[in-house]
């Protein structure tokens, strides 16, 4: 069975699950799944799990810095903060003038750069009381998620013409680039909503070469042993691997998130002893 990393290239439209079901029966694989994903009206770079080992070390990508271009209409917000929900022209106050130039970038860098408080849309995944925000949403009640602490690397001005705003966005996990586009229509009291949203990086992979989810082969899967090249790694014993698969330590010296590799595989997260012994458990057995 092959492991690996597949960069797919999602239209808009699909869900990141529509994405996947079609990988899934391209490749004739089930184990596939994704590391994060991008609404229906986003396109841009998909990062795919593709096999069960695969699927098991997506927790050690969970914080990866993503890069987005997004466009931002002024004038307007909208229910879900993007094209999708329900749009409301702005009612501006007597007196209201577009900001210039560089009123808008200084606000944007003062604003929303480093780390921030922002609160999710009431359309997303986030859970309250173990319920989806967005499925009470749909059921008529709104509710607002707690604001977070999210971190915006940056946030560039790349075009602006009022009422349409280009923003190049570094970010790393947990960051809603429609609530980014909602509040910064409030900081200039005109309203706002992301109109367009193109992801064009994830950590170290970019979009540029990713492959189309319509004809995707198993050749343009990335191996475990290229994806997994930035963590520590160690070989096993066939003795070594037999304890790991027991759950018993083994007598090594590791560092955090250590692979442990046998037979050409992965096999296992280590993770050294708490007790400061020389030895490593399985954190998780891949």
């Amino acid at each position: 069975m092959r492991h690996g990393f597949l960069l797919v290239h999602k239209p808009k439209g699909p869900t990141s699950h529509d994405i996947v079901l079609t990988v899934r029966h391209l490749l004739n694989e089930n184990n596939i799944g994704h590391l994060g994903t991008l609404d229906p009206a986003a396109s841009g770079l998909l990062v795919l799990a593709v096999g069960q080992k695969a699927l098991k070390v997506i927790e050690l990508f969970q914080n990866l810095h993503k890069e987005y271009i997004a466009c931002v209409y002024f004038g307007a917000i909208s229910s879900t903060y993007d094209s999708e929900g329900k749009i409301e022209e702005t009612s501006l106050r007597p007196g209201w003038s577009p900001p210039d130039f560089s009123t808008l970038q200084r606000l944007i860098e003062t604003r929303f750069q480093g780390v921030i408080e922002q609160a999710p849309p009431a359309y997303s995944a986030v859970k309250i009381d173990g319920v989806r925000a967005y499925r009470r949403a749909r059921q008529g009640v709104a509710i607002m998620p707690a604001p977070r602490r999210v971190e915006i690397q940056t946030c560039a001005v790349e075009e602006y013409a009022y009422p349409f705003l280009k923003l190049r966005i570094s970010c790393g996990a947990g960051t809603y680039i429609r609530s980014l586009a909602h509040d910064i229509g409030q900081i200039f009291r005109c309203g706002g909503y992301l109109q367009d949203l193109s992801r064009t990086k994830a950590g170290e992979w970019s979009i540029d070469t990713a492959v189309d989810p319509e004809s995707v082969k198993w050749t343009q899967v990335i191996p475990l042993k290229e994806i997994l090249k930035p963590f520590s790694s160690i070989y096993l014993t066939e003795v070594e691997a037999e304890n790991i698969r027991n759950g018993r330590t083994i007598a090594r010296e590791v560092k955090p998130n250590t692979i442990g590799w046998f037979d050409e595989l992965p096999i296992v997260i280590l993770a050294p002893a708490k007790d400061g012994s020389r030895t490593a458990h399985p954190r998780k057995v891949l």
